[in-house]
């Protein structure tokens, strides 16, 4: 298995992957220095940003931990199979920046968003399996 790591930019293979996925893990850290992680959507974007939205987002914990502290860590992973053992994943750590306002992600979202800014970008296991 290849693992990949490098700064700020999305390979063809780790977008392609996160076009399919539709749940991921947002770590944050509270004023205490308290990490929290809680399950989000996401929607990648073409500028090689990562939007996340919600239902009355501005007034979640991680709304008000990135308020804070804008730094963050995304991971999206599944397991591919058992047998043999395969899973897959990215993990993105980045910056946040917070939006409130119009936004085209539709009406069951709230009007703020977390736009991610990625600054550093770990993947695994997204190449094909040897025959």
């Amino acid at each position: 298995m290849t693992d990949h790591s490098r700064d700020k930019a999305f390979t063809t293979a780790e977008l392609a992957y996160l076009r399919t996925q539709r749940l991921g893990r947002l770590a944050t850290v509270d004023q205490r220095g308290q990490p929290q992680a809680n399950p989000v959507g996401f929607f990648p974007q073409e500028d090689g940003t990562i939007l996340i939205g919600g239902f009355a987002l501005g007034r979640t914990k991680k709304w008000r931990n990135l308020h804070g502290n804008p730094r963050l860590a995304l991971v999206v992973d599944d397991l591919v199979s058992v047998r043999p053992w395969r899973v897959r994943g990215v993990e993105i750590r980045g910056e946040a920046e917070l939006h409130t306002g119009p936004h085209e992600l539709g009406p069951h979202f709230s009007e703020e968003l977390i736009r991610i800014h990625p600054r550093w970008i770990h993947s695994w296991g997204l190449e094909e399996p040897e025959a």
